[in-house]
């Protein structure tokens, strides 16, 4: 992607199935923020899913490709997880996790059967949510005082700034995520008003 300042994920949660020569492939896809998301959510299908013979995985997080992780969860190493992968790849999605849980149906599909089936169910499941473009931000610190939040509140709002933490006291903290491509803007803004100090 040339463009920095946006990414593509999905908008919520979603799930699809697909079927081949009685093994069933249950896709779910959610969106992610942080690697520390993954585990809860494989492990919760684990147990909604306790007679299911693989739960493979892979998810993409971040801007800079590098954190991702592909799993067979005991199929044939490259059969599950990659074509996975190759899907939310081929969408440009990042901040996204799908998981496949198959349920075995007797027959050996083999390793181009594997594959195609993995990847099929990965393409359901995103076909199913809507794909959304979002900014990339860049996280600002504030502190002020309670008398001039509303000053403060209006340049988060105009600029579409996300809250990440609030911890509004007499004296006031605020993290936000602040849209990269209005970033010299909105700390221009915050500076102009008295009294609020911004870390980057």
């Amino acid at each position: 992607m040339t463009n920095k300042d946006y990414y593509f994920t999905i908008a919520q949660k979603g799930q699809a199935e697909y079927k081949d020569r009685g093994s069933k492939f249950l896709a779910f896809a959610y969106p992610v923020a942080a690697v520390e998301e993954v585990k809860p959510m494989v492990d919760e299908l684990k147990k909604e899913h306790p007679k299911a013979s693989h739960y493979c995985f892979a998810y993409k997080i971040g801007l800079d490709g590098d954190q991702f992780r592909v799993n067979d969860d005991g199929e044939p190493s490259g059969t599950a997880g990659k074509p996975i992968f190759g899907t939310i790849e081929s969408k440009q999605l990042t901040n996204v996790l799908i998981v496949v849980v198959r349920y075995f149906g007797g027959t050996l599909l083999g390793v181009p059967g594997l594959i195609n089936a993995y990847k099929s169910a990965a393409v359901l499941v995103l076909q199913t949510i809507p794909v959304i473009q979002k900014a990339v931000e860049e996280k600002r610190s504030l502190h002020f005082d309670y008398t001039i939040i509303n000053d403060v509140m209006i340049i988060v709002k105009q600029y579409n700034c996300n809250i990440i933490r609030q911890d509004l006291q007499l004296f006031c903290h605020m993290e936000i995520g602040v849209p990269r491509n209005r970033l010299t803007e909105v700390d221009f803004k915050l500076k102009d008003i008295r009294g609020v100090v911004i870390d980057e």
